[in-house]
């Protein structure tokens, strides 16, 4: 943890998000709170004993607060006793996202850029039916992750992801100048959208679990549910709805993978390509930001189980990703 130590003693004092807390019972019959707290250098189980007057309810998961108190070793594992903890507030001036793993840029950015590209649209049906998606959903995807783990599980992930694959998208379009820019670019922009409804978080851009429709339905069929509804309620021509519907249900390639149908026309092959590049080279880069130059990764079950090779000749010097 990104604790740093108060000079004199063994206490230490930082900021942290909450990730889980359970209100806990010792065998002597005594309340303590059960936590797991993280920032950008990991999480640690942490514990406050003894409590009294705390409501159950005072702390919840994605709180975002500062503790007190010094780390003890516990079954082999470091622990963290608290002694105080409270909720952050404005006067303590602090940024979430330099205690949170968070997106490389801003949501607010990555979402004027995205705005941008659906303004320059020629098809005034994908521009009103990607606009009003894309509304519905803006105050939420300004810090929303965009998976439970793997891939961009960060705040402001979900935008991250889906600027990279709208950039790419377009650059794919000025080399293969017969697709349909507009309905690729529409498809990279909602292709996840509905992962907002299917991953529980909150402004501090933790990703929790899955919710209830994210674990019966999911984000490929949610997400076409919303493009039919938004599309009735617009007027869209059901030619336009159904070409989004199918790029979006079946973005994840083949069954297996969740995709309720293979891409069958050319924005769609292009779309789900794009999807499984970025989140592949996401993953890789992560990887390989924690192998030693000249040293292999563990093994990477997206990259069937291979280890892959740190070359040490990045180009931009070793950047990270967040």
């Amino acid at each position: 943890m990104n604790f740093r130590a108060l000079p004199g003693n063994q206490l230490f004092e930082g900021f942290c998000l909450i990730k889980s807390v359970e209100k806990k019972i010792t065998a002597k019959g005594s309340n303590y709170l059960d936590f797991i707290l993280t920032d950008t250098d990991g999480e640690v189980s942490a514990k406050l004993w003894d409590v009294k007057d705390i409501p159950e309810m005072c702390f919840e998961r994605f709180d975002f607060v500062k503790v007190r108190g010094s780390f003890v070793s516990f079954n082999d594992s470091q622990q963290f006793r608290i002694d105080r903890i409270r909720k952050v507030t404005p006067d303590d001036g602090v940024d979430i996202n330099d205690y949170v793993p968070s997106a490389c840029l801003s949501g607010e950015v990555m979402l004027e850029e995205i705005e941008k590209v659906i303004d320059d649209f020629s098809d005034y049906e994908l521009k009103l039916l990607t606009r009003a998606v894309l509304d519905e959903y803006r105050e939420k995807l300004i810090y929303w992750p965009a998976a439970k783990g793997l891939h961009h599980a960060i705040r402001g992930g979900l935008l991250m992801h889906t600027l990279s694959i709208l950039r790419l998208a377009k650059a794919v379009c000025g080399v293969y100048t017969y697709v349909n820019c507009d309905l690729l670019c529409a498809g990279a922009i909602l292709h996840d959208i509905s992962k907002v409804d299917e991953i529980d978080s909150a402004e501090t851009g933790v990703p929790g679990e899955y919710t209830v429709k994210g674990n019966l339905i999911g984000h490929l069929v949610l997400g076409a549910i919303k493009v039919s509804e938004q599309g009735k309620k617009l007027g869209i021509s059901d030619d336009t709805v159904t070409l989004l519907e199918h790029m979006l249900i079946s973005h994840h390639g083949v069954p297996e993978f969740g995709a309720a149908k293979v891409p069958m026309f050319t924005e769609a092959i292009l779309l789900s390509m794009l999807d499984d590049m970025d989140a592949k080279m996401y993953e890789s880069r992560a990887a390989l930001l924690e192998t030693e130059p000249g040293e292999f990764t563990q093994k990477l079950w997206n990259f069937d189980n291979i280890r892959l090779y740190n070359h040490g000749r990045d180009e931009d010097g070793g950047v990270e990703l967040i």
